[in-house]
């Protein structure tokens, strides 16, 4: 398994409009094969933070899907990132 997890941050006046350029990539991640959960969501008490998390079955599920074509070009800008992909080989419950 392989979970993608971290932040973005753009300007916080320009958040929900990227949050809204980009909800389509989350409705074509949630049914792409492979895809067990896909979010991009505002932090709660940063409002230049966005919290993203995506975890797929495989890197080649993950590959086939960030080779379809991404968000408009329109987006606001990203002022950084901070994301990392993590290998999982064990689930477990809390």
């Amino acid at each position: 398994m392989i979970i993608i997890a971290g932040e973005l941050r753009v300007e916080p006046s320009e958040r929900d409009r990227y949050l809204a350029g980009v909800a389509d990539v989350t409705r074509r991640a949630r049914s792409a094969e492979g895809c067990l959960d896909f979010v991009q969501a505002p932090d709660p008490l940063d409002p230049a933070r966005i919290t993203v998390y995506e975890r797929w079955e495989s890197d080649e599920d993950l590959h086939r899907f960030r080779d379809t074509p991404g968000p408009s070009p329109e987006l606001p800008a990203i002022r950084s990132a901070d994301v990392h992909k993590y290998r999982i080989s064990a689930v477990e419950q809390p």
